[in-house]
């Protein structure tokens, strides 16, 4: 496994990230398996673990937790969890409010059985509360020690920006890391975030680096596709009806000849493609089963050669994403009528 510095943070990590989003009911696993699995990540090398609160409704922390205590590697590891997403009924325990951030902190510390998090980040940004009310609560728990680095997650470029001004100018502590979507068939992130990160010195963690499983073989032209378990959480992503997914098929045909000829796995190709790019630090990866792990580890072996990466390019244009639902973040101008016409009473 190789290794690599965390932006400007001095913080080295696994090229390749283990993400527990399957782990726990999400995925159908009993504890014991997905434990197998991080401790295999951990032989194997991985130093670096993405979980969140909302993955399994905080199963997939106690997991984590329960894996770490069993190791007794938690000090080897750079542990990184996300709060954001509802965890109840209550309209209070979502969002990036200081009311929501400082309980779900201790909530995430008791579930992950730690006395720190290396990294806490906001999953996803918060239209209603001011980034300096984020960032105030976010630095009050650098200073109590319960985190050491703040970071965003599918934040777009201008967000990340103004993070880090309003850091600057009131003095808070800064997002150091973003975690962005990447991959072969979405790459909108090239033209503006990951530019934006290497300006700022971020550390850059990419989720979905096989697009969900689009870039593992399953989906591919004159074969019956399977429903899958992100099918039915993430329809529009897989919906085979629309035409931007029928063109992320005839991509996957293109990609899969050319690893073929490259004498790669397309699995390989995929993920050695998201770790090529200069502000990458770690592709996280979000195994099921060991054998879905077995299947990621060799990447991190692999180089591209600049013939394989000019004819990506060919294929899917750089900073060009195929189907815009890949993209994990759509801004609430986009989503809400309301906000982006008059109103006639």
């Amino acid at each position: 496994m190789k290794y690599r510095y965390l932006g400007s943070t001095g913080v080295r990590v696994s090229q390749l990230c283990l993400g527990t989003l399957m782990f726990g009911a999400w995925g159908d696993n009993s504890a014991d398996d997905s434990i197998r699995i991080i401790e295999r990540a951990m032989d194997a090398g991985i130093n670096y673990i993405d979980t969140a609160d909302s993955y399994s409704r905080g199963e997939s922390e106690e997991i984590v937790g329960k894996a770490l205590a069993r190791s007794g590697r938690r000090d080897r590891v750079v542990l990184a969890t996300k709060c954001h997403a509802p965890m109840g009924a209550d309209p209070n325990s979502r969002g990036n409010s200081r009311r929501w951030i400082n309980q779900a902190v201790d909530n995430s510390l008791r579930r992950l059985g730690t006395d720190w998090i290396d990294i806490y980040q906001m999953h996803r940004p918060d239209p209603h509360t001011d980034i300096d009310e984020t960032l105030g609560a976010l630095t009050d728990l650098v200073r109590a020690g319960k985190i050491r680095y703040l970071g965003s997650s599918t934040f777009p470029a201008h967000q990340i920006v103004e993070a880090q001004w309003v850091a600057e100018r009131r003095h808070r502590e800064r997002f150091v890391t973003e975690q962005p979507p990447y991959s072969l068939l979405a790459r909108e992130i090239e033209s503006d975030v990951l530019p934006v990160c290497q300006k700022y010195g971020m550390g850059v963690a990419t989720w979905s680096p096989l697009a969900g499983g689009w870039l593992t073989g399953r989906f591919r032209k004159g074969q019956e596709i399977a429903p899958t378990r992100r099918a039915s959480r993430w329809g529009k992503r897989y919906d085979m009806s629309a035409e931007a997914n029928q063109h992320k098929l005839e991509a996957v045909e293109q990609l899969a000849l050319l690893a073929e000829a490259a004498g790669l796995t397309l699995i390989e190709l995929a993920l050695a493609f998201v770790m090529e790019h200069p502000g990458v630090a770690s592709a996280i990866i979000g195994p099921r089963t060991l054998e879905h792990l077995n299947s990621q580890l060799s990447s991190a072996n692999v180089q591209l050669g600049q013939d394989v990466l000019d004819r990506i390019d060919e294929i899917v244009p750089p900073g060009h994403t195929l189907n815009a639902e890949d993209g994990g973040w759509a801004a609430p101008e986009l989503t809400a009528a309301a906000l982006r016409r008059r109103s006639t009473r």
